[in-house]
């Protein structure tokens, strides 16, 4: 398995929606998320994914601990 960028980071940091789900643009960049940007609005939108933080007008950012939890709480259901 490749580390990705995610693996390395404290849960303290920010990882962008780039960063989180596959993007075709980037096909070789390996992904933390196994679905894509759309679907991560929908599960945001429905209370299912953990709510972004807008750090500025134009970024918007998740917790990478918050992330990880939501991924550990799918890996035991």
């Amino acid at each position: 398995k490749t580390i990705s960028v995610f693996d390395n980071l404290p849960d303290s940091a920010f990882i962008r929606e780039s960063q989180l789900v596959q993007s075709p643009k980037r096909p070789g960049i390996p992904a933390p998320l196994p679905f894509s940007a759309p679907t991560l609005w929908r599960k945001v939108k429905a209370g299912t994914f953990p709510k972004p933080i807008k750090l500025s007008e134009r970024v918007t950012a998740w917790k990478v601990g918050e992330v990880r939890a939501w991924m550990a709480a799918q890996a035991t259901e």
